[in-house]
C-alpha cells in the first residue's frame, strides 16, 4: 500500500488575496462539507499520517475548520496548514488548542504581493503574537514563509522588502545576529524552539501555456505527496491547482483505488524510468528542481 508524507486537501478553494504570484483557480468557488472531510479522512487514513489543508484558497476561511481540526484528531492524523496569515486574530481560538493542529505556515510573501495592502506591521505583529501565544501554551511548530526572491533581478527590490519583516523578527524575538547572515535560499533557520524561518525563490505554477521540456527526470508527485481537491478529484501534486491531472473522485472511487488506477500508474511509472509522461508535468518548473 502506498503511503504518502505529504497528503493536501483543499477545504476551499476560495482566498480573500488575489496574489501576483499565485493564479486565480478556474474551478467553481466550494467550501467542503464536514461529510465530504470525514469521507476523505477514511479513505485515506492507511495511507499517510500527516495531512496538509491547503492546495487553492485560503484555509482559514472555512466556517468550520474547528471542526474539521477536531475531526482529524478523531481519526488520528496530525494537521499542517499553510496560511497568507491575514485571518488570524479571526481564527485564532479555533485553533489554538486543536491537537491535531502539528505546524502552521505563514507565508509572509503574501503582503507584497497582493495589492492593497496597506499596514504591514500590523499584518506582521499579529502573525507574531499568535506564534508567540502557540509557542508557550502548545506543542505547534510554526514555520514563516519568505518564497519571493527574485533569481533575475540584480538589485532585488524583494530582499530591500524582506528586510523590513526581517528585522520585526529579529527585534520581537531577540536575536543577536541577522537573519540574511546566516540564511540559504530553499534552507531554514531556526528562531527559536519551534519557530522556522525560510526564505526561498518564487516559482511558477505549472500551467498548459507554458513551453515544455524534454519530458525526462522525476517528480515526488504520487510518490511522496497527492492531493484531493475541494470536489473531490484526487491530482497527484499540491500544483495541479486546476486538476489538469484528473486521476478520480473520491465520492465516485475509493482513494485505494484511484492511485492504483491506469493514470496514476503510467505517471508514477514514468517517473521512476525517467520519462515524464503528462504534459502538465513536462512544463512545471517546479519539477526541475529535482533533476
Amino acid at each position: 500500500m502506498k503511503k504518502f508524507k505529504k497528503f493536501y486537501i483543499e477545504v476551499t478553494n476560495v482566498c480573500n488575496l488575489a496574489c501576483s504570484f499565485c493564479p486565480q483557480t478556474q474551478r467553481k468557488s466550494e467550501f467542503m462539507s464536514i461529510e465530504t472531510f470525514e469521507k476523505i479522512l477514511d479513505q485515506i487514513r492507511p495511507h499517510t499520517d500527516y495531512i496538509y489543508l491547503h492546495v487553492k484558497g485560503e484555509p482559514l476561511l472555512h466556517p468550520e475548520i474547528d471542526k474539521l481540526l477536531d475531526l482529524s484528531y478523531e481519526k488520528g492524523l496530525k494537521v499542517n496548514i499553510t496560511t497568507n496569515g491575514t485571518l488570524i486574530n479571526k481564527a485564532k481560538d479555533k485553533l489554538i488548542a486543536k491537537p491535531a493542529l502539528r505546524q502552521i505556515n505563514f507565508s509572509l510573501h503574501s503582503f507584497d504581493g497582493n495589492e492593497g495592502g496597506e499596514d504591514k506591521d500590523s499584518y506582521i505583529n499579529n502573525i507574531i503574537s499568535f506564534t508567540k501565544e502557540a509557542l508557550s501554551s502548545t506543542n505547534m511548530l510554526i514555520s514563516l514563509r519568505l518564497w519571493n526572491l527574485d533569481q533575475d533581478n540584480a538589485t532585488n527590490l524583494q530582499r530591500q522588502r524582506n528586510r523590513h519583516i526581517l528585522q520585526i523578527i529579529e527585534n520581537e524575538f531577540n536575536l543577536d545576529y541577522k537573519i540574511e547572515e546566516k540564511i540559504v535560499p530553499g534552507r531554514g533557520i531556526k528562531i527559536s524552539d519551534r519557530l522556522y524561518l525560510n526564505q526561498d525563490y518564487e516559482f511558477k505554477w505549472p500551467s498548459l501555456d507554458e513551453d515544455e521540456d524534454a519530458g525526462k527526470g522525476f517528480c515526488h508527485g504520487l510518490r511522496n505527496q497527492v492531493a484531493i481537491l475541494v470536489d473531490g478529484t484526487v491530482v497527484p501534486c499540491c500544483l495541479d491547482g486546476e486538476a489538469v491531472i484528473n486521476l478520480g473522485n473520491i465520492n465516485n472511487t475509493n482513494f485505494s483505488e484511484i492511485i492504483e488506477g491506469e493514470r496514476a500508474n503510467n505517471l508514477f511509472n514514468g517517473f521512476s524510468e525517467g520519462k515524464v509522461v503528462e504534459e502538465l508535468c513536462r512544463k512545471c518548473g517546479y519539477r526541475k528542481r529535482f533533476n
